[in-house]
């Protein structure tokens, strides 16, 4: 499994702004790079594709996620990708590339790159959708452009248009008057709890109270938005992440579960059996299998 830390400084478009916006037409990455994004790796920064005409298949998290015409897709920090070897001849789209760095610089944040709806596709009627294509079109054109350091404050302001657009197909069946509902942000700051102390294994009753609200009330909004309860929301993040490594890292299972923040590598280890269905050293065998070797 190969990590992708610093390859946006290597491929971005700006000096200073770690970014990159390409078409089919102007994708000429390397032929190390495409080898890589082809094969499963674990990405370092946020990834959006919208697909202007065709379909598209990429793997996110060892599951097959498509988009056709008029959709995107979004794929965060962290998350295992592995982009398609082929593509249709018809397929016409637009790929972006930014880091955590180039988000901070943007004068608001965007609750859906925290996935609170667990759905990583995002739709867009006619009007948005026309739109959101607009804003790709003229932000790729600055990037490529043979001068565009004077333009950064420029390429903020779009990418700050395009999250925003894409902030408000995403939450538009639930949001009214672009203000979060309570129970709904809630949710979105228990999800950054877990993956900011994810490895601390923060008590229930920790978080509730950080977010200030009872361990019920929590309880049911967990419930409502994720369809388990808060303790077996982390179990499945840490299990998730453990799947992740288990890709990547050459790390026993002992400490492998240390990282993680478990004290007792056999309850670790079944734990893992319990919420997978399978046992580590099973696991291990079938991405054996997967990667030829």
């Amino acid at each position: 499994m190969q990590e992708t830390k610093g390859l946006i400084q290597e491929i971005k478009l700006h000096s200073k702004i770690a970014i990159r916006v390409s078409t089919n037409a102007n994708n000429n990455l390397s032929a190390d790079v495409m080898k890589m994004l082809t094969r499963p790796h674990r990405k370092a920064n946020f990834f959006f594709v919208f697909v202007e005409s065709g379909s598209l298949t990429h793997k996110v998290d060892l599951n097959e996620l498509t988009i056709t015409n008029g959709q995107l897709f979004f794929i965060l920090p962290n998350q295992i990708h592995t982009a398609p070897e082929k593509v249709e001849d018809a397929l016409t789209c637009f790929k972006m590339s930014f880091d955590q760095n180039c988000l901070s610089l943007l004068p608001k944040q965007f609750p859906f790159l925290h996935n609170p709806l667990n759905s990583q596709i995002v739709s867009f009627d006619a009007a948005s959708g026309q739109r959101i294509k607009t804003l790709f079109e003229f932000l790729n054109s600055i990037l490529h452009a043979a001068e565009n350091e004077k333009d950064g404050d420029i390429i903020l302001a779009y990418l700050n248009s395009i999250l925003t657009e894409i902030n408000t197909a995403y939450f538009k069946n639930v949001v009214k008057e672009h203000v979060l509902p309570d129970r709904l942000s809630k949710y979105v700051d228990f999800k950054i709890a877990v993956e900011t102390h994810l490895t601390e294994q923060l008590s229930i009753n920790m978080i509730a109270d950080n977010l200030a609200v009872t361990t019920n009330h929590l309880y049911n909004i967990v419930k409502e938005f994720s369809g388990v309860s808060p303790k077996e929301f982390i179990t499945n993040r840490l299990m998730l992440e453990a799947q992740r490594k288990l890709h990547y890292s050459k790390s026993s299972v002992k400490e492998l579960a240390y990282e993680l923040g478990f004290s007792d590598p056999d309850y670790f280890s079944r734990l893992f059996k319990k919420t997978t269905g399978k046992s580590i050293s099973n696991y291990l065998a079938d991405i054996q299998d997967l990667s030829g070797s």
